[in-house]
């Protein structure tokens, strides 16, 4: 079921946005770090088809921080992917966001008065639980207002162990 929009998205698939994307893989107890496609940011099936591709015995998370706006969690699970956003409304304007809320078959209110509530996490808030971040925390961080998305995602980092890492390829 597509999701529906109420303008047109600010971006086109191919093309690249601020922010980055990143692949956290836990192995033989030690975390690293890589860099993934820029295209992850525009196009979800392009993040999830890289994420498979780094085989690990461990964990493998997928990281985007979109334009400054938002971020998503993405993490392989057998049969499919978990996901996460931390803004749902972000799906107005932006592609990665909605498709992520049409893998979850969630859609947005009709009422566009709704939408200008606080933005609100989409997902599976337990996509870090055991990594270390309990989903209640996942969702009082992703509800942070006063904190950038690369700021979240850099405190989900330290949380789940992989926060060195993180800022060492990133800057956070």
């Amino acid at each position: 079921m597509p999701v529906q929009t109420v303008e047109e998205p600010t971006e086109a698939r191919g093309s690249s946005l601020p922010g980055f994307a990143v692949a956290a893989i836990r192995e033989e107890g030690r975390w690293r770090c890589v860099r993934l496609d820029p295209d992850a940011l525009v196009d979800l099936d392009a993040a999830i088809t890289e994420l498979r591709g780094l085989r690990s015995t461990g964990a493998v998370v997928g990281l985007l921080d979109v334009d400054d706006e938002f971020f998503v969690l993405l993490r392989p699970v057998p049969g499919g992917v978990a996901l996460m956003v931390s803004d749902a409304a972000a799906a107005l304007d932006y592609d990665v966001a909605a498709d992520v809320l049409d893998l979850l078959r969630v859609e947005l209110p009709p009422d566009e008065d709704a939408l200008d509530d606080d933005p609100w996490p989409e997902g599976d808030l337990a996509i870090l639980a055991d990594l270390g971040l309990p989903p209640e925390e996942l969702n009082v961080l992703a509800g942070d207002f006063e904190l950038y998305p690369d700021e979240q995602l850099a405190v989900i980092g330290r949380r789940c162990g992989f926060g060195e890492e993180l800022a060492k390829l990133v800057g956070t």
